[in-house]
C-alpha cells in the first residue's frame, strides 16, 4: 500500500475520533448523566471489564458459531441450486416462482416455526441465517454461471468433458470471482441476522448481551458491545476483501448485475 493510501485510510478516523472526544467533552463539562447513554470513558471501561471476564469472549464465539455455521449452510445450498438454475434453462423457469415467492420473507419472520421446530439454541438461530443467507448466493451465483462465455462450454463439450467435469473445470474458475463477491454480502447478511435474532429470541450471543445490558440499566456496557460489533462486522469485511484480492487480483473488482 502507498503512503498515499494510507493517508487517506487513516482519515476516515478523524470523524469517529472527534466525535468521542466531543461527547467525553460535553459530558464531563455538563456532568450530565441518563440511563440510555453513556461517557465514551465509561464505555471504555465496560469493555475492558467485558474482555477481561470473558463475557465479549463467549457472547462472540457463539454469535460467529451461528453466523458462519448458518453461511456455510446457505452459501452450500444457494451455491448448488444457482449453479444449476444457471446452466440449466427449465429449471431455472419451474423455479422461477417459487424463488420469487419466497425470497422477499424476511428471514426472522420465520422465528415462531424456527422455535416450534428447535427450539432455543444454536440450531434455530442457525437455520434462520441460513435462510437469509441462501438467497444472495442463489441470485448472484445463477447470474454469474449463466453469464459464462457459451463458446466456453461448447469447447468442453468438443473435448469431451462430463457434465461435473465442465462445472469444475470451466464454469467454477470463469464464475468464481463474481461468486465470491455474492459471499462477501451473504457474510454481512448473516452476522446482521444472527445478532437481530438473538435480540428478539434466542438468548445467546452478543445480541442476547445488548438486550441483557439494556435491561438491567447498562448503557455503558450495552454500547460498549455495539462497538464491539461495529468492529467485529468490519474485521470480517476487511479479510474477505483482502482474501478476495489475494486469489482474485484485478478480477476481484467484478461488477455484479443480476
Amino acid at each position: 500500500m502507498s503512503k498515499d493510501k494510507q493517508r487517506f485510510g487513516w482519515r476516515g478516523l478523524v470523524l469517529p475520533v472527534g466525535f468521542l472526544v466531543a461527547a467525553e467533552t460535553a459530558m464531563r463539562a455538563t456532568g450530565w448523566e441518563s440511563s440510555l447513554l453513556a461517557a465514551p470513558s465509561a464505555i471504555a471501561v465496560a469493555f475492558a471489564t467485558a474482555l477481561a471476564d470473558g463475557t465479549i469472549a463467549t457472547a462472540t464465539l457463539q454469535t460467529l458459531a451461528t453466523s458462519l455455521g448458518g453461511l456455510a449452510l446457505g452459501a452450500g445450498l444457494g451455491l448448488a441450486i444457482g449453479i444449476l438454475l444457471g446452466l440449466v434453462r427449465t429449471a431455472d423457469r419451474l423455479l422461477e416462482f417459487s424463488i420469487e415467492a419466497f425470497r422477499p420473507i424476511p428471514a426472522v419472520a420465520l422465528i415462531p416455526i424456527a422455535l416450534l421446530v428447535f427450539g432455543f439454541g444454536f440450531r434455530m438461530e442457525i437455520a434462520i441465517v441460513a435462510f437469509a443467507a441462501l438467497w444472495p448466493i442463489l441470485i448472484l451465483t445463477r447470474a454469474a454461471v449463466a453469464g459464462v462465455e457459451p463458446r466456453l462450454i461448447q469447447v468442453a463439450r468438443a473435448l469431451g468433458f462430463g457434465p461435473a467435469a465442465r462445472v469444475w473445470k470451466i464454469v467454477l474458475p470463469a464464475a468464481l470471482p463474481r461468486i465470491f463477491v455474492a459471499f462477501r454480502l451473504a457474510a454481512g447478511i448473516a452476522l446482521i441476522v444472527a445478532v437481530t435474532v438473538e435480540i428478539a429470541a434466542n438468548p445467546i450471543g452478543l445480541g442476547y448481551n445488548m438486550m441483557l445490558a439494556q435491561q438491567t440499566l447498562r448503557p455503558e456496557l450495552m454500547l460498549a458491545l455495539l462497538l464491539w460489533l461495529g468492529i467485529l462486522g468490519w474485521g470480517l469485511n476487511q479479510a474477505m476483501v483482502w482474501s478476495q484480492k489475494r486469489l482474485f487480483g484485478p478480477a476481484a473488482m467484478v461488477r455484479i448485475d443480476p
